[in-house]
Parts: C-alpha cells; sequence; structure tokens
C-alpha cells in the first residue's frame, strides 16, 4: 500500500489535502487522472446540472433529431424513439456515482473490473470514441463557418475551409485546456442564451411543420434501428464521461440526488431539441444529410446569422466535454503526457480526421457509420462497469485504484479476464446483431433487418460478467475493506475519510 502523499506508478500523486493543487476557473487545472482531495470537491450535483445542460442543449441535439427522421419515421414514431431512448441518461447519472466515491476519473476507476492493463485496451476504444465525436463536432462547426462566408459571398474554396479547420482546433482547445472548473462555469452560464435560441426556432417551426400525413412510417425493423441511434447519441454513449466530472462532489453527496440532476440536465433538454430537429425535418429536405445547410430553411433569413452563431458557441460547448475526457482517457490509456498536453494531441488528431470528413465525405454518412461502430464496444462495457460497481457494493479502494503495479486490483498480469470476456463476448453479441450501411447481421437479417445490438450488447456483457466474476469480486471486497481498515489505523484517521 502506498501512503496519501507518495507518489505512484504512474508518475501522479496520490493527493494529500494539505498540499492539493486547487481547482480554480479561468487557470490550467493541475489534475489529470490523480486522485482528488476532499478539500478540492467544490462541485455539487445542481452545479453538474448547470454543466450538462449547457453542453446538452445544442445544435447537435437538433441534428440527430432531423437524422432519424431519415430512417423513414413518421412524427409520431420520432415522439416514441425519442423519448425511449433518452430514458438512458438514467445511465449517466449511475456511472457519475463513483467519481465522488473514488475521487478519479471514469478510466481510473475502470481499473477494478478490468484490471490496470486490461483496463488500457477499454480505454483506447473509449479514446477513439471521444475523439470521433470531436471531429463530429468540429466539422458541425467547419460547416456553419462556410455558411457564414457564403452569407458573406465569401468562396468557400479549400483553403478557407483549412483556414476554418485550424481557427475551429485554436478555439475549441481553450475550455478543455483549463479544464474542469472553467468548463463547468462556463457551460452553466451558457444555457439561457442557448434555452433562447431555440424557443425562437420552435416558434418559427411550429407552424410549418408537418406532423402527419407526409409519410407513410417506418417499419418496425427500422424503428429498432432508429431507437438503436438515439440511445447510443444520448444517454448511452455519454456513459464514459460521467466520473471525469462527478469526482469533484463530496463523497458524502446522496446518490438520487447527482442521478436525478444529472438526468435533468440532460433528458429534458435532449428530448425537446431532438423532437424539435425531428419537425424540421418534416418540411425541410435532407436537413439531416447536410444540416447546416439546410437547416437555415426552417426559419426567415434575418434569424440565419444569430442561429450560426449562436450554433458554433454551442458546438463548442459540448466538444468541450469530449475533448476534455479524450485528454484523461489518453493518460489512462498509458501515456507519460500531462494532462495539458493529452489535449494538444487529440485536438490536431481532431483536425485532420476533420478535415477527412469535409472534404472526403458526407456528415449523414459519418454520423451513423460511427454511431454503429461505437455500438458495439460501449454497451458491454457500460454493463460491466455498473455490474462490477454493484457487485462491489458501490465503493472502492480509491488509493489502490492509482496503482499500475501489482496491488488489489492486478489479478492476473494486470488483466480481470472475466471483464476481457464478458466485453468479448458482449461485443460479438452487438455484432451478431447490428445494422447499417455496410454490414447486416445474421440477427438482423433474420429479423428483416431490426437492429438489436445494444440490448444484445448490454444484456450479454451484463450476463457474463456476472456469472464470471460474482464469487470472487465479493471476495475482493472482504480484501478491500480489510486495506482500508488498515490503512485508516495507519494513518490515524477515520475509516471513511479514506
Amino acid at each position: 500500500m502506498i501512503a496519501q502523499g507518495e507518489l505512484i506508478s504512474d508518475g501522479n500523486p496520490a493527493v494529500n489535502d494539505s498540499q492539493a493543487p486547487v481547482d480554480e476557473a479561468f487557470r490550467i487545472e493541475q489534475h489529470g487522472i490523480d486522485r482528488v482531495g476532499d478539500s478540492e470537491r467544490w462541485a455539487s450535483p445542481l452545479s453538474l446540472c448547470g454543466m450538462w445542460a449547457g453542453a446538452i442543449t445544442n445544435f447537435e441535439l437538433l441534428v440527430y433529431g432531423a437524422v432519424l427522421m431519415s430512417f423513414g419515421f413518421d412524427y409520431i414514431q420520432a415522439v416514441l424513439a425519442i423519448i425511449l431512448g433518452n430514458v438512458t441518461w438514467v445511465l449517466v447519472g449511475l456511472a457519475s456515482l463513483q467519481g465522488p466515491d473514488a475521487g478519479t476519473t471514469t478510466f481510473v476507476v475502470n481499473r477494478a473490473p478490468f484490471g490496470p492493463n486490461g483496463n488500457r485496451l477499454i480505454a483506447l476504444f473509449n479514446w477513439m470514441t471521444q475523439v470521433g465525436f470531436e471531429t463530429e463536432g468540429i466539422a458541425l462547426i467547419v460547416l456553419a463557418g462556410i455558411a457564414l462566408a457564403t452569407k458573406a459571398g465569401v468562396h468557400a474554396g479549400a483553403p478557407l475551409k483549412v483556414v476554418l479547420i485550424v481557427l475551429a482546433g485554436a478555439i475549441q482547445l481553450v475550455l478543455p485546456l483549463l479544464g474542469h472548473a472553467t468548463i463547468v462555469k462556463t457551460l452553466r452560464v451558457l444555457v439561457a442564451p442557448f434555452v433562447l435560441l431555440f424557443v425562437v426556432l420552435a416558434v418559427l417551426t411550429i407552424g410549418k411543420a408537418r406532423f402527419s400525413g407526409y409519410i407513410h412510417g417506418a417499419s418496425w425493423q427500422m424503428f429498432m434501428t432508429g431507437l438503436a441511434f438515439v440511445i447510443i447519441v444520448t444517454g448511452l454513449g455519454w456513459t464514459e464521461n460521467g466520473n471525469d466530472y462527478s469526482r469533484y462532489l463530496p463523497r458524502m453527496t446522496s446518490r438520487p440526488s447527482v442521478v436525478g440532476w444529472v438526468v435533468a440536465g440532460t433528458a429534458l433538454p435532449s428530448i425537446l431539441l431532438m423532437l424539435l430537429g425531428a419537425a424540421v425535418a418534416t418540411y425541410v429536405p435532407d436537413v439531416g444529410g447536410n444540416p447546416v445547410t439546410n437547416f437555415p430553411h426552417a426559419f426567415s433569413g434575418w434569424f440565419l446569422i444569430p442561429f450560426l452563431l449562436v450554433s458554433i458557441v454551442q458546438l463548442f460547448s459540448i466538444n468541450s466535454l469530449d475533448l476534455y475526457s479524450s485528454g484523461l482517457t489518453l493518460q489512462a490509456i498509458g501515456l507519460p503526457l500531462a494532462r495539458w498536453q493529452a489535449v494538444l494531441v487529440d485536438t490536431v488528431i481532431a483536425c485532420g480526421l476533420t478535415a477527412w470528413a469535409i472534404f472526403v465525405t458526407s456528415f449523414n454518412t459519418l454520423i451513423t457509420d460511427f454511431v454503429d461502430c461505437v455500438i458495439v464496444w460501449i454497451g458491454p462495457w457500460t454493463a460491466i462497469f455498473l455490474v462490477d460497481w454493484w457487485l462491489r457494493l458501490y465503493r472502492y479502494d480509491a488509493i489502490e485504484l492509482q496503482r499500475t503495479d501489482e496491488g488489489l486490483y492486478w489479478r492476473i498480469g494486470g488483466i480481470h479476464w472475466p471483464a476481457i470476456i464478458a466485453q468479448v463476448l458482449g461485443s460479438v453479441a452487438a455484432v451478431l446483431a447490428l445494422d447499417t450501411s455496410f454490414y447486416v447481421s445474421p440477427i438482423s437479417s433474420a429479423t428483416g433487418g431490426a437492429d438489436f445490438s445494444v440490448f444484445m450488447g448490454l444484456g450479454v456483457g451484463a450476463i457474463v460478467y456476472y456469472l464470471l466474476a460474482a464469487r470472487y469480486v465479493r471476495t475482493e471486497v472482504t480484501i478491500q475493506d480489510e486495506l482500508r481498515r488498515t490503512m485508516a489505523r495507519k494513518l490515524g484517521v477515520d475509516e471513511d475519510e479514506l
């Protein structure tokens, strides 16, 4: 065991509160994936709600609602899929409850179910996912910049597109570079102007939308495919981010309060915005195919410039969460980078991928194909992560989580094989039930095109991990509690203070 204040094997300190770096807004955050001390736990469930609301009240959600209609949905089907899909924000609330206990990020906590070395592989999957969502956001920002340039009479040729990509990357860097406190406080302030923009858009849309009669609707098979899309771009697709922000909550924060405020800040704006985007798609052709170019057809010309300007700010805000988390995940993979260096690396990569998205492919194809790939790993992982937390009686040894040498969570070669096996089988189950533009699975083929990948991945991942790991993890809990008591006696503190 290591005492607080000593260096762990990653080179990060196990934080001693008396020497802890302060998490202040508009100063570069010093914490990476190390443990946040109790004296720095300044956040609250309400501040977490404000941060999520500032991110989710966003043009991207409008686009997702419009893309959903490209599955051939009528509006009633869209309403049902949007409401059902957004229930998964509860998973984000549940996946935010480990941070206050462990005081660290998701992919350090993930060392408990997967082991320090097994975690590196899953962290790599998450890093690729985060960079993919960053690319999506920057691509939309660049498309909005092109639309503004065209409105001003400027030709949007290749040189301008390159300039916009570089400029977007430079601006996008600011909030994630400064870190947690800056992101939380900035996004909370932006909620009001973001809401105002969409209220105006809703007023302009209601009279034009065709809520019935314009299309016959999708089959039940296509409905399941659309539902899978909604699930992954809303709650399930954000589960891996939750603890990166909740780690600044005090350890004794009410769990129902955390889940409730996270859901309030995410599900409600997400549902309303996706419904609005779907409504626009009923009278604007192919709005999901090129959203920035086609969305302006939904309203009068006077609203175009304010809409695009505010939308660009919104896209920067939601991208900040992805870029911040991707930097932390890069550290968890094991790269010897400070958090701010990881953010720089991820920005450069995302800008390169954005150039490919702008010059080579269409946005609609990019987002749907990317989402199909994310489904395969994230469902099983979420199930394993939450089942492991439940088996551990909702607690971890925070100091042992920081170790990447032989410790409590090391197992065999730093890998917890039951989690790896459950992840592989869950991912295989998801692939066997997937329906995409480039691949139709056996289950999808047998059911006439339905996509059950999300449910198969979640279900198989949870069941296999429970069957393989339950007895061992419960034994580990006993060891974990004994280590906790021993450390408390050694430091002369109450057990609850660790």
